[in-house]
């Protein structure tokens, strides 16, 4: 049921997360204590409450399912990877974020997917430096990946927190013709470009 769930969670849009959702539930209805379903049904909430209005609803559920894949997922690093995504954007508890970061990668230390989802928390947080070097290594250890537009914007959006804005704007164009449909990916062009000056540039990415 997962992998029938997975093309319609990756779009990063609302649709395709309220698609996937019926499969993840069937998962969980066999077997409660999946942790990766728990994992994945979490990033589809997430989705759904973040780009689909912020109800609440979607928010206590991604939580619920951020924390079951804590609780079931100690030795999964995909589905701790999830959980702490989800609970670094809509909880916003960077110290829980961070250990369960921490422990996904004590798991596996070169696992591409814990890379790609944890670095938008550690941005979110302030962390550019640090952000940035997860990026790059999601993009070494797994150049091709569906996910490389999420890195790749948050290159960009490390350097716009650290004020080098040419830098940001080529990372979040790279980013964009990576996925065009993805709206923060303009969002995080739109900033780097208004500090440059370049107001109507980025005034067409909102």
């Amino acid at each position: 049921m997962i992998l029938r769930a997975l093309p319609d969670v990756y779009t990063f849009m609302p649709q395709g997360a309220a698609k996937g959702l019926p499969l993840l539930d069937q998962a969980l209805a066999i077997e409660p204590d999946y942790a990766l379903a728990h994992g994945f049904a979490a990033w589809a909430h997430q989705t759904l409450f973040i780009r689909g209005g912020l109800q609440s609803e979607y928010r206590d559920k991604a939580a619920r399912h951020a924390h079951a894949a804590i609780e079931h997922g100690g030795g999964d690093a995909m589905a701790l990877a999830l959980a702490d995504f989800t609970i670094g954007l809509v909880e916003h508890d960077r110290r829980l974020a961070d250990e369960a970061f921490s422990q996904a990668l004590a798991l596996s230390a070169s696992c591409a997917f814990v890379y790609h989802f944890g670095c938008m928390p550690v941005a979110y947080g302030g962390q550019a430096a640090r952000a940035i070097d997860w990026c790059e290594q999601a993009m070494r250890l797994s150049p091709l990946d569906a996910m490389s537009c999420v890195p790749t914007g948050i290159v960009g959006f490390g350097n716009f927190l650290s004020g080098r804005h040419e830098q940001a704007v080529a990372a979040g164009r790279r980013a964009v013709e990576m996925n065009p449909g993805f709206s923060i990916l303009h969002g995080w062009l739109a900033a780097p470009l208004a500090r440059l000056g370049r107001i109507e540039e980025g005034r067409a990415r909102g």
